[in-house]
This record gives structure tokens, sequence and C-alpha cells, in this order.
């Protein structure tokens, strides 16, 4: 499977709960924490998910909001994971933030640079990335 989404993260479906149109689907990485999706039921039948089958979580860097000193915030996103930045490319624009979250896995954000400067984001920095379980979108094999 390639798709344009810099964020393709391997998962195990561990929970379902389907609602009149859409379902919340929590998907465990492999040594890092849960995502929570939000997608129709009629993506859950045509793509055959249920509790144990394999699903990638795929979510776009622009979806991806960063923040620093977020382990106390209550925000609406029910996806916020925090880790170490490994990587920073800076532009005059836009900067890539890759934060590794846990086993291996990385998530990539595209912020603006003023907001990087601002929150003095640097490789080996701590940082947390947070987006919405509306912006998941789900795959399979």
């Amino acid at each position: 499977m390639k798709v344009s989404a810099r964020n393709v993260l391997l998962g195990t479906v561990s929970g379902i709960t389907r609602g009149a149109v859409n379902a919340e689907v929590s998907l465990a990485l492999k040594g890092g924490p849960p995502i929570a999706a939000v997608v129709t039921n009629a993506s859950i039948d045509s793509l055959g998910l249920a509790v144990g089958k394999e699903a990638y979580a795929i979510v776009k860097a622009s979806s991806i909001i960063i923040g620093t000193d977020l382990h106390g915030a209550t925000v609406s996103a029910r996806n916020i994971m925090c880790g170490t930045i490994v990587k920073v490319i800076e532009g005059p624009v836009s900067t890539e933030v890759d934060v590794e979250i846990g086993a291996g896995n990385t998530l990539s954000a595209v912020i603006t640079h003023e907001s990087a400067v601002r929150l003095g984001l640097r490789e080996g920095g701590h940082a947390c990335a947070l987006f919405k379980a509306s912006s998941v979108i789900l795959g399979v094999n």
C-alpha cells in the first residue's frame, strides 16, 4: 500500500464502538500508544474490520498539531502522543517536525516556521503530537 500521507502506522484493532452512522475504532500500535479513529460504519464493513485484525492508521502531516508541556492539558483531540523530537527541517514558511512516540513509531508534522520557533523545537527535545480521531484514515492490505 503506497499513499502520499507521511504517517502510516501499523496496529491491531482492539475495539469497535458503532453508532448510527459512524464508528470509533481503537487501534493498538505495536509497542506504542493506542490510536482512536472515527470512520463510517460502511467503511468498517467494506474494510472487514474486526477486533484482532491488523490495520493501518494514516494521518496527513498537516493534520498533526505539535505542542510542548501538554502532559496535564485537557483538549478535545483524542490522540495525544508525546515523545522525543528526532528531526527538524526548517523552511522559511513551514517546518517539518518528527516525533518518536515509542517502539520506533514516528509521527511527522508540518507546522508553520513561526510556530516551531515560538515552541523552541530542537532535535532531542520533548514534544507532543495531537490529532483528532476524525483525521485518521484506516487502511488494510
